[in-house]
């Protein structure tokens, strides 16, 4: 399963667009860009292997695995990454403003179904993030 985040930047925050296997799903939320630096910006742009992972604050939940210089990066909802996000990324129902959305927790549980059906599959899941197409350089 090939998932995609096509990124627009914004100062205070990345919206995505959510793409599963090429369909629409949803929505993303990140931190804006600032060098990668832990706990305070999106990851880089890429192509990375997503999990299954569990733990107590977040229940049953993605980690989106082997990101350069960073560890635990999760999919998990939450609706205004400045105040909620350490790095990770939100799948949200509908953009709000830069780096917000609503109805996150129903996003997640659209795409956790689709994700974890074709890992029960023993089908690999990538994860590959790029700007936005339409986005001016």
């Amino acid at each position: 399963m090939e998932l995609h985040i096509l990124r627009t930047y914004y100062p205070n925050g990345i919206n995505g667009l959510l793409l599963v296997d090429q369909t629409i799903c949803c929505n993303s939320i990140e931190l804006p860009w600032q060098e990668n630096e832990p706990c305070i910006s999106c990851i880089p742009e890429g192509r990375y292997p997503v999990l299954k992972r569990h733990s107590d604050r977040y229940g049953w939940h993605l980690h989106v695995a082997d990101v350069p210089g960073r560890s635990l990066i999760l999919m998990h909802p939450f609706n205004h990454a400045l105040e909620e996000s350490k790095g990770c990324i939100a799948p949200v129902s509908e953009l709000t403003g830069q780096g917000m959305g609503t109805r996150s927790r129903i996003a997640f549980h659209r795409l956790r179904t689709a994700v974890y059906r074709a890992m029960d599959l023993q089908q690999p899941v990538f994860l590959t993030i790029q700007k936005a197409f339409n986005e001016k350089d």
